[in-house]
C-alpha cells in the first residue's frame, strides 16, 4: 500500500483511529446509455433538461401534456395528474428504451391566487395536483426500476419558493414546500435501497412562466436582489441537474441545492 493510503488507513480519512480506507468506486461522470424520464419536457426548464442529457448521449424519454415537438431520444403526451396515463406510458418508454435509471420532475404550473379570491380553490387544486401529487405519483411508478441496481436518480425541480414565500402564490409556495419535503423524507426511505433523491430550486429564471413579467422588472429585481445581478437560463438549471444525477454523484442525497444566482445566500 503507498505510504498515504497507509496513513489514511491507519489513522482514518477525517484523522480519526479506526476508519479505514476503502478506495472510491463507481466514479462515472457519464450518463451515456441511462434511461433518464424528464416531465414538463416541452419548454423551459425541462426541455433544456432533456437537451442536456440526450447531448450526454442519454436515452431521453421526454413527455410533457403538450405532445407537439418534444425533444429526446423518444417522447410521449403525459398528464402528470392522470394515475393511468402515467402506468401507460412508463410501460411504453421501458418497452421501448429500458428500465429507467433517472427521473426528473419538472412538470409545473403556476397560477396566482389571493386567498380570498372565488378561484382560489381551483388555483390550489390544479397547482398541488401537478406539482406536488404528479411527482408522488411519478416516483411510485417508476420506483421498481430505479431500484433494480441500487443507483436510482430521482430529481425533483421546485423552486426558491419553497425556501421563501411571496404573497398571491400561497397554493405554488406550498407545493414547492412540498416538493422540499418530499425529496428530504424519500432520501431518507430510498437511501438503504441505493436510489438518491434531490431537489433543484430555481430562483428567477427566463422561462414561460417568468415570461409575462416586463424586462424592465426582471432588470430591477435581479440588479437589486441577485448577487450575479441577472435571470438565470434553463440550460443553466439543467447543467446542475445533469451534474446531481451523475453516477459518480453516488453520496449526494437529500440536498436541496439553490440555481438562483445567490438569491438565497443573501436573503435567506
Amino acid at each position: 500500500m503507498p505510504p498515504l493510503h497507509r496513513r489514511v488507513a491507519e489513522h482514518g480519512g477525517n484523522g480519526c483511529a479506526g476508519d479505514h480506507y476503502r478506495p472510491f468506486v463507481g466514479s462515472s461522470r457519464s450518463v451515456a446509455g441511462k434511461v433518464v424520464l424528464v416531465t414538463g419536457a416541452a419548454s423551459g426548464m425541462g426541455r433544456a433538461i432533456a437537451d442536456v442529457f440526450g447531448a450526454e448521449d442519454a436515452k431521453v424519454a421526454a413527455t410533457d401534456r403538450n405532445a407537439d415537438d418534444l425533444p429526446g431520444t423518444a417522447n410521449w403526451r403525459l398528464d402528470v395528474t392522470d394515475q393511468d396515463a402515467i402506468t401507460d406510458v412508463v410501460g411504453e418508454i421501458v418497452r421501448t428504451l429500458g428500465p429507467i435509471d433517472v427521473l426528473v420532475n419538472c412538470a409545473g404550473v403556476s397560477v396566482p391566487a389571493p386567498i380570498d379570491a372565488e378561484t382560489y380553490d381551483d388555483a390550489w387544486g390544479v397547482t398541488l395536483a401537478v406539482n406536488l401529487v404528479g411527482y408522488v405519483q411519478m416516483i411510485r411508478t417508476c420506483l421498481p426500476h430505479l431500484t433494480r441496481e441500487r443507483a436510482g436518480r430521482i430529481v425533483n425541480i421546485a423552486s426558491t419558493e419553497g425556501l421563501g414565500a411571496t404573497p398571491y402564490l400561497s397554493p405554488y409556495t406550498v407545493s414547492k414546500h412540498g416538493v422540499v419535503g418530499l425529496t428530504r423524507s424519500l432520501a431518507c426511505e430510498l437511501g438503504p435501497q441505493g436510489v438518491t433523491v434531490n431537489c433543484i430550486c430555481p430562483g428567477p429564471i427566463h422561462t414561460g412562466m417568468t415570461a409575462l413579467i416586463p424586462d424592465g422588472d426582471k432588470q430591477k429585481f435581479a440588479r437589486r436582489r441577485v448577487p450575479l445581478r441577472r435571470y438565470g437560463e434553463p440550460e443553466e438549471v439543467a447543467q446542475v441537474v445533469l451534474s446531481v444525477a451523475l453516477p459518480a454523484s453516488s453520496y449526494l442525497n437529500g440536498a436541496i441545492i439553490p440555481v438562483d444566482g445567490g438569491l438565497t445566500a443573501k436573503f435567506g
